[in-house]
């Protein structure tokens, strides 16, 4: 019994020491295993228990239990320590120096497409125009039916509109929020509708997703002469004095008689390559609503008549700012933001 109370003091004292140079994790581990591992000084001593007489085992295994005790808990202890010395050692390595000067942050510059809508906004604004909005998630009713669209006009097929369900678009123009407004209120109305449009189309000049200017002036007495007024202000608003308007003939579902407007071409005299050497480009399509769309809304068409048009602003920024690809307002570079 002697002897074996003695080599537990013995391993005691030996631990204590050791753990008291420990300087790592490392060689914590080390003693760990040393004296209390599978063939560890100190389980290699308790297998002496079974050797003892049962009067001698009640002291001996008192002992045995303070020394582990005592050992187990100065390794937690020690454990610890190296813990937040290492974490301290951490943070001193990772520290930053704030007497460095910083990164300057980019400053970022409002979108050509954001500048546009802006711009088109302050010039119906300033000819008494007023701003609406609808959803973007429309239904075929609205994006469609109202608008005199029959079931069997080609915008409505697979490949030139998102269907969502049955019944339900993503709307190919802001049109339908002309009906909506129409819907709610009684004329005289005048308005613009700016917003997210999409259609299944993407290449140099067209994208799935783009943006389009609505208008919409109802009242009683509207004639075609002042839309050719209205819009003959925007265009020389937008693009210069100089500009020169045309209108040519052509067909909408939702306005009789219909026409699409070309301004000269800003970038020459007697054609280039963005006007295909015409010396015109198309900018809108315009006309006087259609008896049928105010039918749809409840309006008779003998007491009231209007006008509409509708703008790619994407196509706008274009030609006002000479953009070659239309994917290229979609790429998010602040490179090709900084140059408008």
């Amino acid at each position: 019994m002697n002897q074996l109370a003695d080599r537990l003091q013995q391993i005691r004292t030996e631990a204590l020491d050791a753990l008291e140079n420990v300087t790592n994790q490392a060689e914590l581990e080390a003693v760990r295993v040393r004296y209390f591992g599978r063939k560890g000084e100190y389980t290699t001593a308790m297998r002496g228990m079974g050797e003892l007489l049962p009067e001698e085992r009640p002291a001996l295994g008192k002992l045995s239990n303070q020394v582990r005790t005592q050992l187990m808990e100065t390794i937690e202890s020690v454990a610890t320590d190296l813990a937040q010395q290492e974490r301290e050692q951490q943070l001193l390595a990772e520290q930053i120096d704030i007497t460095l000067p910083g990164r300057p942050a980019q400053i970022g510059k409002k979108h050509p497409i954001t500048q546009i809508l802006e711009i088109i906004t302050h010039i119906f604004y300033g000819m008494g125009f007023q701003v609406a909005e609808g959803p973007e998630v429309e239904l075929e009713y609205y994006n469609f039916d109202a608008l005199n669209t029959p079931p069997d006009h080609p915008a409505r097929d697979l490949q030139d509109t998102f269907y969502i369900s049955e019944g339900v678009v993503l709307r190919t123009h802001t049109s339908p929020v002309q009906i909506r407004v129409m819907e709610k209120q009684q004329p005289p109305i005048r308005i613009i509708a700016p917003g997210r449009v999409y259609r299944r189309d993407y290449d140099i000049s067209h994208t799935p997703m783009f943006h389009q200017v609505e208008g919409l002036l109802v009242d009683r007495g509207v004639s075609f002469s002042e839309l050719k007024g209205v819009l003959y202000s925007f265009a020389r608003q937008m693009f210069g004095e100089q500009t020169e308007v045309r209108f040519r003939p052509h067909f909408f579902p939702f306005t009789e008689p219909s026409a699409e407007v070309d301004i000269s071409c800003p970038f020459c005299q007697k054609g280039c390559r963005t006007c295909s050497g015409t010396g015109w480009i198309e900018i809108l399509g315009a006309g006087a609503v259609d008896p049928n769309v105010f039918r749809s809304v409840g309006y008779d068409p003998e007491q009231h008549t209007g006008f509409a048009f509708g703008m790619g602003v994407d196509r706008i920024a274009m030609i006002k700012f000479g953009i070659t690809d239309l994917r290229l307002m979609l790429e998010n570079d602040m490179r090709f933001a900084e140059q408008f």
